[in-house]
């Protein structure tokens, strides 16, 4: 006789495109080992339309959310969310799928977060975003010191309005490099912007030993990543390109799938 199995309880902290296709996997029966909960948004309206389509409760407010005393918060909003929320959600009981990794970009936030994270007994999931790989960086950089580095192919306009960006790119008929130095260095110039390069390098080196380079390509449309890391006698290549961030959001149901499955990729 088979035992029955108490769903997880989820909620989403978020209300827009990737948080949607959480719900659109929890609606497709992905997520069929997990009870949607509620929903936590910045806008009262596309809170209540999301949380109507997952059949789960809109919430104004982080403490309505945890009411129902969710296992898992699945994070899909921003930076400045992690930064409020992080710590609440996790001395409030619940495990963090974590998304916008930019958070952790900030070694004191990291520490207190991790730091909050061991002292509740909870975990925090690093969904791999538009790369994967991590396993494979963290094998080789315990191995030994590992010679990491980080390329990116990006379009010009994704790099409008930051300290990178100049007019005559958006007319550069080759390609240009517009920032070589560390992860970490690049991490400050962009916080925002290379979400990969800082779980890469947590994954890795660590964002202070991590070769980063950024390349501008005319009329490129969404984002190359090539990370290479070895060691001697081992060596790894991923190389990502996507178009679309919808990959982002079907990683968070990749670590969903995870957590409750016997069996773990």
């Amino acid at each position: 006789m088979t035992k029955a199995t108490t769903k997880k309880k989820l909620a989403v902290l978020g209300n827009g495109f990737l948080a949607g296709i959480i719900v659109e996997a929890y609606n497709k029966g992905l997520l069929e080992e997990y009870e949607l909960t509620g929903i936590l948004g910045r806008t009262k309206e596309k809170t209540e339309a999301l949380a109507e389509k997952g059949g789960c409760r809109p919430c104004s407010t982080l403490e309505e959310l945890l009411e129902d005393k969710p296992d898992y918060v699945a994070e899909a909003a921003s930076v400045k969310a992690v930064q409020d929320y992080g710590m609440k959600i996790l001395s409030g009981g619940a495990d963090m799928i974590l998304l916008s990794i930019g958070a952790l970009a900030d070694e004191t936030f990291y520490r207190k977060i991790s730091e909050c994270a061991k002292e509740n007994g909870r975990k925090i999931h690093i969904a791999s975003g538009a790369i994967g790989g991590f396993d494979v960086l963290r094998t080789i950089s315990l191995m030994g010191q590992a010679q990491t580095s980080f390329h990116t192919k990006k379009g010009p306009k994704s790099l409008s309005g930051t300290p990178l960006f100049e007019e005559s790119l958006m007319t550069d008929r080759e390609e240009k490099q517009v920032f070589h130095g560390s992860a970490k260095e690049a991490i400050s110039i962009l916080p925002t912007k290379v979400n990969v390069a800082i779980a890469a390098s947590l994954a890795s080196s660590g964002p202070e030993n991590v070769d980063m380079s950024i390349l501008s390509v005319p009329e490129m449309m969404g984002d190359d990543h090539k990370i290479t890391a070895q060691i001697p006698g081992v060596k790894a290549e991923l190389d990502i390109y996507s178009s679309t961030s919808a990959i982002a959001g079907w990683s968070v149901v990749a670590v969903l799938k995870n957590l409750v499955s016997p069996v773990v990729f």
